[in-house]
């Protein structure tokens, strides 16, 4: 098909689609009813009506009853499957969507979960949002369908339409149905692919960590799988009768603190995706950190999940270069 004919050809989609319900996003959840739900012929189903007409104009011309008559019920066959088709959306109810945040330019795992009456099969459903395609099977009247969404950049991300649809019982007709669901998902920088190394930690919250080996004992405990054989108490395991493994107590650094102020020589958003990855290199080696950034009350000491999470919200809610004060 010529470049121009596909772009008008979505730009006549385009128009449709304005008029489709919804028009607005939507708060979830939503059921769809009869007046949500399009049904139009397949490439499939309006061949199949091409041949019904040959067949009628056949049986017409040589007045032959038997064919006129399997034609009638060719045709009965199909409008029941149109009705089939719409009775699969009927009364199916998106309940909600969520998805993990992930960083800029990965695909997003977005989960959509429906729930209908377990009474009435529904066969064939799936979940359409731009190129993004996958499967809706309901099992005792609940499910979930899976899409992987492109994000580009950082901040949040307005769900577009999500189309439902079955070709469902005779693939003679599609039925599909549109949810827009309010509410945006979160994405967060992406980290810095190369760069400096993580800030030592400075003040005077020193943490100390349990290693087998180090400067002062801390206490014993008993021996595991592939522990040094260095580090076993012989002595005191000889008296308990079971193997003891002294353990050992070794500073590992103060808190970090990862300052917006001290980027200042770097851009906006260089600064925010250099502050991304030294959160993940603080959460690998296990460091606390503390995010400072401006206009904001500081987050942290702490790691973990939760502070990890807490941070890069922090950072993918920042406004934009031309929006923000350095």
């Amino acid at each position: 098909m010529p470049l121009g004919a596909r772009r008008t050809g979505r730009r006549v989609a385009a128009r449709l689609l304005a008029w489709a319900r919804p028009r607005h996003p939507e708060t979830l959840p939503v059921t769809f009813d009869r007046r949500r739900v399009y049904v139009l012929p397949t490439r499939f189903g309006l061949f199949f009506a091409v041949l019904l007409l040959a067949m009628w104009l056949g049986a017409l011309n040589y007045n032959n009853n038997p064919a006129l008559m399997l034609g009638l019920l060719l045709a009965g066959a199909a409008n029941t499957s149109l009705l089939t088709a719409h009775l699969q959306l009927t009364g199916l109810q998106v309940s909600a969507i969520d998805a993990e945040p992930v960083p800029a330019g990965a695909p997003l795992e977005l989960r959509i979960h429906a729930r209908a009456d377990p009474g009435r099969a529904r066969r064939g459903l799936r979940v359409d949002s731009g190129d993004s395609s996958a499967v809706l099977s309901l099992t005792g009247g609940n499910g979930q369908a899976t899409l992987a969404l492109p994000t580009h950049r950082r901040g949040w991300l307005d769900v577009e339409r999500l189309r439902i649809s079955t070709t469902r019982p005779l693939g003679l007709a599609r039925a599909w149905a549109y949810v827009w669901p309010d509410a945006p998902l979160l994405v967060y920088p992406a980290p810095e692919a190369n760069g400096p190394p993580l800030p030592e930690g400075s003040g005077a919250n020193a943490l100390a960590r349990l290693r087998p080996s180090g400067d002062d004992v801390h206490h014993l405990r008993s021996y595991r799988r592939g522990d040094a054989r260095r580090a076993i108490a012989w002595k005191p395991s000889a008296r308990r009768d079971t193997l003891l493994v002294r353990e050992y107590e070794q500073p590992m650094g103060a808190d970090v603190v990862l300052d917006w102020r001290q980027l200042s020589g770097i851009d906006y958003e260089a600064r925010i995706r250099r502050l991304a990855r030294w959160i993940d290199e603080a959460e690998r080696e296990g460091r606390r950190y503390r995010l400072d950034l401006p206009g904001q009350p500081p987050l942290g000491p702490g790691s973990g999940p939760q502070q990890r999470h807490a941070c890069l919200r922090a950072l993918a809610l920042l406004p934009g270069a031309s929006g923000a004060r350095a």
